[in-house]
């Protein structure tokens, strides 16, 4: 087995996002968001992160709050099938967020609106693949076909998991320049961090012959993979944004710059293992490494209005510049676009204290069969949110949503499949489901 050929394949696990938004963003950080999806021109509390300039138009000068509780679930399979290898095999990934908590505050007084927001805004969250990845058996099968050792002859045992999350406190300021018309200026703080454990050993089943005379009892361990690897990094996004009220028209923007973010390998464990070669590590998880992980650059632009009384809706476009955003290896280089969301939702106040909301968004990534991989793979999708808000009080409101993205399978066919000359095809299929709860509080 050619070591440069595992070695260039074993990069980021979960480096999309377990949630709405960009190959690197998440965008839902509220129980608003999942039951309406399109929140870019609310004037709620939920707009210090969706619409931070919209909070010069809160209802009453004083202090507003709101906590979001989050649990998201999602599936990443591979359907894997090389018939030079025989290879013929469906993996599957689970990822997991249980608990994703966001924190939204706004201080108005006047023309004057202070805001802050602490949430999880990038990252995937725990990922597993409890029977390894397809790339490991093609490299193995491979590698040992290539030392005339027949698949029969050997067992194979892997996994891999990892995780990422990147934490970020916003502050900013915004005001009210007209009775119509407000601006925000502000930051974000990202931390990142995350971690890779993996393990593969492919051992001796049945005695065989040595290369160098003699024999190699079962058991033996052929080839050995062993990874346990941190990593941690920072980076500043500058956020500015306008809203302008006009009537039951509301209009929102956004723009929030490119993060600059590198993060750096905290290594324990980085050992490769072949029968007969001397033992090395993982270029990409050596100590000390530094890997980009850039935030890209995001615009926002939505319009709501209101039709009635009782009866909002709205709409909104995101473009994400994943392209311009460094990622490992320079995969950002196989990106044919940015990627472009189309969202949109409409709410009912069905009684005074009850509202009920629904909406859809649409994902369009600029993928391309150089850009996935095994181990970071996308797919086009659409999502579809509903939920309610319930007014327990004049000061208090309880938001809960659930949203569910159907995925479209993207399928690879390579003629050099994970390094080994023949031809093979992988599958990549996707599955999420998110549920939250809001409360809203005023004083």
């Amino acid at each position: 087995m050619r070591k440069i050929s595992l070695i260039s394949f074993m990069m980021l696990i979960v480096s999309t996002s377990t949630f709405a938004g960009g190959l690197l963003t998440n965008t839902n950080q509220h129980a608003a968001f999942l039951r309406m999806l399109s929140r870019g021109a609310t004037t709620e509390i939920d707009g210090a992160l969706s619409n931070p300039a919209g909070l010069a138009f809160l209802p009453n000068d004083g202090f507003h709050m709101s906590l979001s509780i989050q649990s998201a679930f999602q599936t990443r399979n591979i359907d894997a099938s090389c018939e030079g290898l025989g290879l013929n095999k469906y993996y599957e990934g689970k990822a997991s967020a249980p608990v994703i908590p966001s924190l939204f505050a706004a201080y108005k007084m006047g023309d004057w609106t202070l805001s802050g927001f602490f949430g999880i805004t990038g990252g995937g969250g725990k990922a597993s693949f409890d029977d390894g990845l397809p790339m490991f058996d093609a490299m193995v099968i491979g590698g040992l076909g290539a030392q005339k050792i027949p698949s029969n002859a050997y067992s194979l045992k892997s996994y891999m998991d990892g995780k990422q999350y990147i934490y970020s406190v916003q502050l900013g300021l915004t005001y009210k320049v007209t009775d119509w018309l407000s601006a925000f200026a502000g930051g974000r703080m990202n931390y990142f961090t995350g971690g890779y454990q993996g393990a593969l050993k492919a051992s001796a089943a049945v005695d065989l012959p040595s290369p160098a005379g003699g024999t190699i009892p079962v058991g033996t361990e052929l080839i050995g993979i062993d990874l346990d690897c941190d990593q941690t990094g920072w980076g500043f996004t500058p956020v500015i944004g306008l809203d302008a009220k006009l009537g039951k028209l509301n209009i929102g923007a956004k723009y929030e710059f490119k993060a600059n973010l590198n993060i750096e390998n905290s290594t324990k464990e980085n050992s490769l293992r072949m029968i007969g070669a001397a033992e090395s590590e993982l270029e990409d998880y050596k100590h000390g490494v530094n890997t980009p992980n850039d935030i890209p650059s995001m615009l926002s632009v939505a319009a709501a209005y209101e039709f009635l009384p009782v009866l909002r809706a709205s709409v909104e476009y995101h473009f994400f510049d994943d392209k311009s955003a460094g990622m490992a290896g320079g995969k950002q280089k196989h990106l044919t676009k940015g990627t472009n969301e189309y969202l949109a939702g409409i709410e009912w106040d069905v009684i005074k204290r009850l509202t009920v909301s629904f909406g859809g968004q649409i994902t369009d990534y600029g993928l391309s069969n150089d850009y996935q991989s095994d181990t970071s793979f996308s797919c086009d999708s659409y999502t579809l949110g509903f939920g309610a808000k319930l007014k327990l009080s004049e000061k208090a409101n309880l938001n809960v949503g659930y949203m569910w993205t159907t995925y479209e399978d993207y399928t690879k066919t390579s003629q050099n499949y994970n390094g080994t000359g023949l031809s093979g095809t992988n599958v990549y299929s996707r599955t999420n489901k998110v549920f939250g709860l809001s409360i809203d509080y005023s004083f």
